[in-house]
């Protein structure tokens, strides 16, 4: 018997486009979506029969107009937003072809570390915080307090 204000997970995918000079692709969440503006990595929710890596090329492609090549599973993250509590499955994807569109109207950006663009969806910071650390670099999140 479930708890009547238990929240259930979303599931959903996301890209980590990696460049060969190491930039990662960010881009902002569209208008009329929950934290609109904010710098995120592409992807979206798992819908039902998808796989984690279905899901983020049929997201990327409707997101960005890219087609995405090999899909490395790399980490699982939850984070609990007050419009929904997710479990993001990231993937790193170092392959695409086509070009890109912003198909949502928001805006992309090739980051280099440290990065430029904010604010940065809080539920990144951890992944962020990875990245740099493969690099041996610093990521400073903001604090959310």
């Amino acid at each position: 018997m479930s708890v009547p204000d238990e929240r259930r997970h979303t599931e959903v995918a996301v890209g980590i486009l990696l460049r060969e000079d190491g930039a990662l692709l960010l881009s902002t969440r569209p208008e009329g979506k929950p934290y609109a503006g904010y710098w995120e990595f592409p992807g979206g929710k798992i819908e039902a029969g998808e796989t984690v890596e279905q899901a983020l090329r049929r997201e990327l492609i409707e997101e960005l107009g890219v087609t995405i090549g090999p899909v490395e599973l790399w980490k699982v993250t939850e984070h609990d937003y007050p419009h929904a509590l997710v479990r993001l499955h990231w993937c790193k994807v170092r392959a695409w072809s086509g070009e890109f569109e912003m198909r949502e109207g928001q805006t992309m950006a090739w980051q280099h570390w440290p990065l430029q663009v904010r604010p940065i969806l809080p539920g990144a910071y951890p992944v962020l915080q990875w990245l740099a650390e493969e690099r041996g670099l610093a990521f400073d999140a903001p604090r959310l307090d």
